[in-house]
């Protein structure tokens, strides 16, 4: 020990640098021991040298140890996150794709549809149109007749339109004998004035009906109503085509017998009314059935 000037105590210089390299070297062998020991973040045992560490140190370890786990489990999460989004992203484009050709497959529908329906609005109007030319036809065609037959008075015939067509009602008084089928000169003149119009109108079909009242009857020519009917019209087809020049295609005989009443055969104007032959004009259908017909 040596005394400094002022008169204190001292330590020699040599004994000072010994005491500060042996507290330097503690210190290291702590920290050495503290840094390589250490459990590693993830480790499930502690190593053997941790036993040395602070409270502190080991609290610092657990934190980090329950971050280690959480973020394990978050990148888990996030895997399998991913991999859900991988799934609903692909069933995305496949939804996609099957709208896409969904909605291909209904525009197709709806264009296939509205070119059916614009076809159907042009067929009908094709129907209107004929059906107007076809009243048009019948209004003149029942004008012409109704002139044509004017000099006959309303007991013998009559015209009228009705559902679609002209009827041109001739009594038998007009036209025969009582239970005869032979046309009577003065029935032979309306017929031929009634084909003057129909030879002007080509496109008109014509249907001669002979009907009689409820009255039997039986005769050497005739066994009921019902032939002397169907002979009646006969005849009338025969004149109009043989002696007035109308195509015969055009024609047809129907005998009606007594089963086409227009009035109560219980009077005698009832039957008066009864007996008669309807000559009935209508429109040839040929355009009007073909158009109907075509899909």
């Amino acid at each position: 020990m040596v005394f400094d000037r002022t008169g204190g105590k001292t330590y020699s210089m040599k004994k000072r640098m010994t005491h500060t390299s042996i507290l330097a070297a503690a210190l290291g062998v702590v920290m050495l021991a503290s840094c390589s020991s250490h459990k590693l973040c993830g480790d499930p045992e502690a190593k053997p040298a941790q036993k040395y560490s602070s409270k502190r140190y080991r609290k610092a370890l657990m934190e980090r140890d329950s971050l280690c786990n959480l973020s394990k489990e978050q990148k888990a999460e996030i895997g399998r996150l991913n991999a859900s989004y991988s799934d609903l992203d692909s069933k995305y484009k496949q939804l996609q794709a099957a709208s896409g050709d969904q909605l291909d497959k209904l525009s197709t529908d709806l264009g296939n549809k509205q070119a059916a329906l614009n076809q159907k609005d042009a067929r009908l109007r094709q129907l209107e149109a004929i059906l107007m030319r076809q009243d048009s036809v019948l209004n003149v065609l029942n004008n012409s007749v109704k002139n044509a037959l004017l000099g006959f008075n309303p007991d013998e015939l009559s015209v009228e339109m009705k559902n679609g067509k002209v009827y041109v009602s001739m009594s038998d008084k007009l036209l025969f004998k009582s239970g005869d089928a032979n046309v009577e000169v003065k029935g032979k003149d309306a017929l031929k004035k009634l084909a003057e119009v129909l030879n002007k109108n080509p496109d008109v079909s014509i249907a001669i009906e002979g009907h009689t009242d409820n009255v039997p009857i039986k005769t050497a020519l005739y066994k009921d109503n019902w032939d002397l009917s169907t002979a009646r019209a006969t005849n009338v087809v025969r004149l109009l085509s043989n002696e007035y020049g109308m195509d015969a295609h055009r024609l047809t005989a129907a005998g009606k017998g007594e089963f086409f009443p227009v009035a109560d055969n219980s009077t005698p104007e009832g039957k008066a009314r009864n007996r008669r032959t309807e000559i009935v004009l209508s429109p040839k259908l040929d355009i009007l059935m073909k158009l109907i017909s075509t899909r």
